[in-house]
């Protein structure tokens, strides 16, 4: 089973709690024999008491026992799996267990689960035997992102007579994480990810660090025929010739998550459109075996085990994209108005590929993004249009305030980028050769613009 963990023993509770889950069977059966007791004593009649006497020890009885059996009960829980795409079901598995040396009585489950992920479910159990174990499952399932709490399991027990029922909760719970749908993307080749050359390329050594830069000193097992002979002169000692690893592309997958930037909410907006395809994006280049980092309009990235928020692909990219996924599933819309604190960690270094899933620009922010595009060797943008995602029922149409979609295209191509239109029913492996077929070629046709500037003619729908 994937994930989950043990419950464990019901929350402990005092005598008095134990007290209050008297039904109101045993309230009444109290209440009888106290007044039996009462009237034996007025009237006279000792047989009169002995029944009030059974009438009035039969609930308190049974509250001991239950009481006592409460603490006997185990249970545990596990989700198969605990990470699911949004619009997928998760299997939950409730173990109960009685640790006692006597059997309980009926048994009713109810855990709690968050509303989106359906209705709480609840058990009715038989009396499990001294030692005994009953399973139940249940399905949850979420067409929205996010992590989901499941619990604490609540336990209600009755004794046989029905006289009294306590409901106790365990202490601890577990949690369902849903992260965006990832949609298969073809295996084509982009600009800036070719192997063996290109600006998204980064040489590192393969003994030392990337600031060493000159032959280090012979160390024992060294092979003799790297040995660097003019700099063994020059030092007086042995020094060897450093090799190089094979290059590593990089790759920045930029998410613009503003408010602004996107109209609406809910599973088919377009801000759960440019989430999905980014999961998309990053776990398609890291398969690829390219070095990955996710980075949002607030500037900040998920941390990699380097510490600069680069994931590498290949050996181990599924434990990578896992991380990458839950970052994506608990996003949410951000408070900026711009990009500049995405073009802030841009500018500190140079990097191969930019893929940008961008929503409204105004001018001033269209002019940022192609300055991001000075720091890669190649930027591809999906410019989603947010006019055509705000279209209300009825063919009511809601403005943005932000430059026209084919205005926002003009900017990012004449920049550079190879800018394509997202509109709502778009699948992003369509666009995606389409990018293909057009970023090698971008930076090579250009045309004057309005302004007599050279504006980028690419491909993609104007």
């Amino acid at each position: 089973m994937g994930g989950g963990g043990s419950e464990g023993t019901p929350e402990p509770g005092g005598l008095r709690a134990a007290l209050g889950g008297m039904t109101t069977r045993g309230r009444s059966f109290l209440a009888a024999g106290v007044a039996a007791a009462v009237c034996s004593y007025l009237l006279g009649q000792p047989d009169l008491l002995r029944v009030g006497l059974l009438l009035a020890a039969l609930p308190l009885v049974c509250v001991l026992v239950l009481h006592r059996t409460r603490y006997r009960v185990a249970g545990s829980r596990a989700l198969s799996p605990a990470r699911v795409p949004a619009g997928s079901e998760s299997r939950v598995r409730l173990l109960m267990e009685n640790v006692s040396r006597l059997p309980t009585g009926v048994l009713m489950l109810q855990d709690r689960v968050p509303y989106v992920l359906g209705p709480r479910p609840r058990f009715v159990l038989d009396r499990v035997e001294a030692g005994g174990r009953r399973e139940v499952t249940y399905r949850v399932r979420s067409d929205l992102r996010g992590r989901y709490p499941l619990g604490p399991l609540q336990l209600r027990l009755s004794d046989p007579f029905g006289m009294c029922e306590l409901t106790r909760s365990f202490q601890t719970f577990d949690t369902l994480t849903v992260v965006p749908r990832v949609e298969p993307l073809p295996a084509v080749r982009l600009a800036g990810e070719a192997a063996g050359y290109g600006d998204g390329r980064h040489r590192s050594p393969a003994l030392a660090g990337d600031d060493d830069v000159i032959p280090r000193g012979y160390r024992h097992g060294d092979d003799l025929r790297r040995i660097h002979w003019r700099s063994t002169a020059r030092h007086g000692e042995l020094m060897v010739r450093r090799e190089e690893q094979p290059q590593k592309a990089r790759c920045t997958v930029l998410l613009d998550t503003r408010d602004l930037a996107h109209p609406g909410g809910g599973p088919d907006s377009a801000f759960e459109w440019a989430v999905s395809a980014a999961a998309s994006t990053a776990v398609h280049l890291l398969e690829r075996g390219l070095t990955v980092r996710l980075l949002t309009d607030t500037g900040s990235s998920v941390p990699g085990p380097d510490g600069t928020g680069g994931f590498p692909g290949s050996a181990g990219s599924a434990d990578t994209a896992g991380l990458m996924l839950d970052t994506l599933a608990v996003v949410e819309h951000s408070e900026e108005e711009g990009l500049s604190a995405a073009y802030e960690v841009l500018r500190g270094g140079s990097e191969g590929l930019l893929i940008a899933f961008l929503g409204d620009l105004d001018t001033e922010q269209a002019a940022i993004a192609g300055q991001m595009r000075r720091r890669c060797g190649t930027a591809i943008a999906f410019v989603l249009d947010g006019d055509a995602w705000s279209r209300g029922p009825g063919g009511i149409r809601f403005t943005t305030g932000q430059v026209p979609l084919a205005e926002r295209l003009r900017l990012l191509r004449r920049a550079g980028w190879t800018a394509l239109p997202v509109t709502p029913g778009d699948a992003l492996a369509d666009l995606w050769r389409a990018a293909a077929d057009h970023a090698g070629t971008a930076p090579d046709h250009l045309e004057p613009g309005p302004d007599g500037a050279a504006e980028t003619v690419t491909g993609g729908r104007p």
